[in-house]
């Protein structure tokens, strides 16, 4: 099935392989394209589920800011899980995406069974801070509208979060850029302005709501996130936090064999696993238990 069809919009779907449903949901600037070589080894164990977010790759990308917002996404969502005839499923998600699959595993607990968030958050808990956030996201939209896709992919990974990236092999970089650059400038702008960090609330306090065991998978040379990702798991009753050595902010680009091994050995554990005490680390796996 390449889209569902949500009656107002269109959202592309990628399915392969066959099995336990996994739905995967990229971030910001990319598309389910940059899951591809993931969803053909996931695609052994799962039925894989790559979704483009509403403005990106080949989804729809309405000129209603309003259409993207949080609320909005995670009732596509849930409509596509319809579509796809999914009762529940696992749930992955980067960043931008895993923002959402937050979302949805906070408003749909009974759809979510695991649930992975890669350099992710639960929002920004100040308003203040938020709504700076805001101003700055409607900048950048005004950036994308007015000098192309092409200028801002640029201009937005020149951020000290994606430095790490400048290890990746030449190939890898442009593959990626080419993914970034297939982009709507009406969607990438509309989506910051729906479902960006300064629109979205904050999910802080809401986090000891979380049903489902959360694997929180985070680079070990991402300091904000790593720091994001301690504060969540002391606020959740299932989680842990694996750092993944060598790598930034994109796990699953800087380090693929490592990220895909953490994901399926916790998907597939027996049990939920519940965090050990005293917050132990094995330095051998870059993994940390809160």
């Amino acid at each position: 099935m390449p889209s569902v069809d949500l009656g107002n919009v269109r959202l592309n779907v990628e399915v392969a392989g066959a099995g336990k449903p996994l739905v995967l949901l990229h971030g910001f600037t990319e598309s389910a394209e940059l899951w591809a070589d993931h969803a053909a080894v996931l695609a052994g164990s799962f039925r894989v589920v790559a979704v483009d977010l509403l403005g990106h790759g080949k989804s729809d990308a309405p000129g209603d800011a309003t259409r993207y917002r949080f609320e909005r996404c995670v009732g596509d969502l849930a409509a596509v899980q319809d579509a796809l005839d999914i009762g529940h499923a696992h749930w992955l998600g980067y960043s931008m995406g895993g923002r959402i699959a937050l979302a949805f595993a906070l408003t749909h607990p009974g759809r979510v069974d695991r649930l992975i968030l890669e350099s992710a958050s639960p929002g920004i808990a100040g308003a203040a801070e938020r709504c700076s956030r805001g101003e700055r996201d409607e900048a950048l939209a005004l950036l994308i509208e007015s000098g192309g896709v092409a200028a801002f992919v640029d201009e937005w990974l020149r951020q000290p979060l994606f430095a790490t990236q400048a290890r990746l092999s030449p190939q890898t970089r442009a593959a990626a850029r080419a993914v970034r650059l297939a982009n709507s400038p009406l969607g990438m702008a509309n989506s910051l302005r729906g479902a960006g960090a300064g629109a979205q609330a904050s999910y802080w306090n809401r986090l000891p709501e979380l049903a489902a065991p959360t694997l929180l998978v985070v680079g070990e040379e991402d300091e904000k996130f790593r720091a994001i990702a301690r504060a969540m798991a002391a606020r959740m009753p299932s989680a842990e936090v694996a750092f993944i050595p060598g790598a930034g902010h994109s796990t699953h680009l800087e380090k693929p064999a490592e990220f895909r091994r953490r994901v399926i050995e916790f998907l597939t554990a027996e049990g939920n696993r519940p965090p050990a005490p005293g917050g132990q680390f094995d330095r051998q796996v870059g993994k940390e238990n809160l």
